[in-house]
This record gives C-alpha cells, sequence and structure tokens, in this order.
C-alpha cells in the first residue's frame, strides 16, 4: 500500500468530479442566465425543456466532489467552510430557487413570469458564487496552524468579483451554444447571435484573469513564468478553440460551438490546477496535509469505485434517451 499515494488519487476523483460538475451543470445554469433574454415565452418554453430531463443527474457530480472532498481532505473544509459560509449559502440558495422553479413553472399560469425570475435569479446567484469560490481560492487564506481566522467577507474582493462575473459569462456562453445546438427557428437564430458576443466577454475577462493572477500570487508567477514553458500551451489552446468556434457560428455549425466551449473550459481549468497544485489551502497547505487517515482515504475508495461507474451509465443513458432536438410541441414535463 505504501506504493500507492492515496491521497495523489482522491485529489484525480475530486478534479474529475469537479471539471463534470462545471461542464455539466454549467449549461443548464447558463440556459438559466439567459432566460429573460431569449425572444418569446415559447423560446424559453423550449430552453427549460432541453435541460429539465438533465439537470438533477448533473448536480450529482457536485455531491460526489463535496463529499468526497470532505472524507479524503477534512481540512479544507475546516478552512474553506468558514471562510465562505455567505458564498456557499448564496450558491446552495440560488440552486434551490432553480430548483423550485424547474417544478412549478410549468404547472403556473398567472405567476409563471415570477419563476421565470426565480430561474434567472437562481442561476445567476449560484453561477457567481461558485466563480468567486474559484476566486478566493486563486487569492488564499488567511489560517493560523489549522485555523481560518479571517473575517466572514474576506473572499469578496475586487479579484473574487471579476472571477464571479467571469464564471457567469463563462455558463452563460455553454448555455448559448448548448440551445444552438437543442433548438431550432427563431431560439437557435437568437442564440447564434448571442455566442460571438458572449465569447468576446469570455475571452476578455479570461486576458484579465491570466494577468492579475500572476500579480496577487507570486507562486503563480514563478509558476507559469519559470522553466515549465510548456504550460503555455493550455492558454494558447483556449485561444484556438475560441478561433475554431467563431469560424463554426459563421458557418452556423450546430455542434462545433458548444463543443468548443467546454474545451475552453478544460483549458482553464487545467491551468487553474497547475497553477496552486500542489496547495489546496493556499498558500500554506498542501495535498498531503489536508488529507485524511489512509485507512479512511482507502474505505472511501473502495465505495467511490462502485458508484462512479453507475453515474456515468445513468447520466450516459439519460442524454442518449433525451438526445436530439427540442420542440415547441415536445417535453419534458
Amino acid at each position: 500500500m505504501e506504493l500507492i499515494d492515496l491521497t495523489l488519487i482522491w485529489a484525480a476523483i475530486i478534479g474529475f468530479g469537479v471539471i463534470m460538475y462545471i461542464l455539466m451543470d454549467g449549461f443548464d445554469l447558463g440556459v438559466g442566465i439567459l432566460f429573460p433574454f431569449a425572444p418569446s415565452e415559447t423560446s424559453r418554453d423550449m430552453m427549460m425543456n432541453s435541460v429539465a430531463p438533465v439537470w438533477d443527474g448533473n448536480e450529482t457530480w457536485l455531491i460526489l466532489g463535496g463529499a468526497g472532498l470532505l472524507g479524503a481532505f477534512p481540512l479544507v473544509y475546516t478552512v474553506f467552510l468558514p471562510a465562505l459560509y455567505i458564498g456557499v449559502f448564496l450558491m446552495l440558495a440560488g440552486l434551490i430557487f432553480r430548483g423550485i422553479a424547474f417544478e412549478f413553472r410549468f404547472k403556473a399560469n398567472q405567476s409563471r413570469y415570477l419563476w421565470n425570475w426565480s430561474f434567472f435569479g437562481g442561476s445567476l446567484v449560484a453561477s457567481f458564487a461558485q466563480g468567486a469560490v474559484v476566486g478566493t481560492y486563486i487569492q488564499g487564506f488567511e489560517t493560523e496552524g489549522f485555523v481560518y481566522v479571517g473575517g466572514a467577507l474576506d473572499w469578496l474582493t475586487p479579484f473574487t468579483v471579476v472571477t464571479g462575473i467571469g464564471l457567469v459569462a463563462g455558463y452563460a456562453l455553454l448555455g448559448a451554444t448548448w440551445t444552438i445546438m437543442k433548438t431550432e427557428g427563431q431560439t437557435q437564430e437568437w442564440a447564434y447571435r448571442l455566442a460571438p458576443r458572449l465569447l468576446a466577454a469570455v475571452m476578455a475577462i479570461f486576458v484579465i484573469i491570466s494577468i492579475w493572477t500572476p500579480l496577487v500570487d507570486e507562486f503563480v508567477a514563478q509558476r507559469w513564468f519559470g522553466q515549465l514553458h510548456v504550460l503555455w500551451v493550455l492558454p494558447a489552446g483556449a485561444v484556438l478553440l475560441a478561433w475554431i468556434q467563431y469560424r463554426a457560428v459563421q458557418k452556423r455549425e450546430e455542434i462545433t460551438p458548444f463543443v468548443t466551449t467546454m474545451g475552453i473550459f478544460i483549458c482553464a481549468y487545467l491551468g487553474l490546477l497547475v497553477s496552486k497544485l500542489p496547495y489546496i489551502v493556499p498558500p500554506d497547505h498542501t495535498l498531503w496535509d489536508a488529507a485524511s487517515d489512509p485507512g479512511s482515504q482507502l474505505f472511501l475508495l473502495i465505495g467511490v469505485l462502485f458508484v462512479t461507474p453507475v453515474i456515468l451509465a445513468y447520466t450516459a443513458w439519460t442524454y442518449w434517451v433525451f438526445r436530439g432536438k427540442v420542440t415547441p410541441d415536445s417535453g419534458y414535463h
């Protein structure tokens, strides 16, 4: 067992769970962010119908990543929760509001506009809070020993506001390209017009954060401007994917814009990981500082090895069953 580093295995599992959540729940959060700007109530029906069968399954990855993080790296919870109580509360409240909107909007008549705003507001707040949490992770935590000693609002800084706005724009781009892929007619044309503007916003914020991050974190600056020049393939890949997406939208391709948006997210996510690892509670505590007992990690790993294939299987089955275009006459509810 000493030949196997369970901490690295768990870091890979949680990293996989987080990127799966970002990609899969990101597009349905993006659909919610775009909801008030849709050209008609019929378009809103089609957009919600496109994500209604899969949105709750997408959030399974959030539960897997969160539960795994608690079991494998308890120090993360010890520091993150006191530092991010308000941010995590806002994220959960947003997810609850949009979840309720899924259930009630289809049944409502006169009050439908209220559930439209609930879906939009919940998606917007949850997305911004997630982006702010990412920004807080980048800027680090004030700790003494293994205890957070900062204030309740230390997470809210100009940098985290920019990362929050960045994730809102990124999720909106995922939502727009998903809408291109799943709809047709007036709704699809509206999404085609919207995608290039969202892509420009995402790339602008991508550049701002890329310049800002090494300035606020010396460790990140050394990592990116040291000897590991191969890392620059990640931002170069993101720029290349953005260009491919722009061309695909001009040619009215339906699948490529969504796939390239996911590629941009993967490049940015890998860039974040290589910037900060092995620090999981920056600036002082590494993966091994935060890890639980190897016996606990092994016990949890056995369970995850059974559960993860089941999640992947029913996720693939769901997307296969609900494949194809959504029309105004078809719906999940």
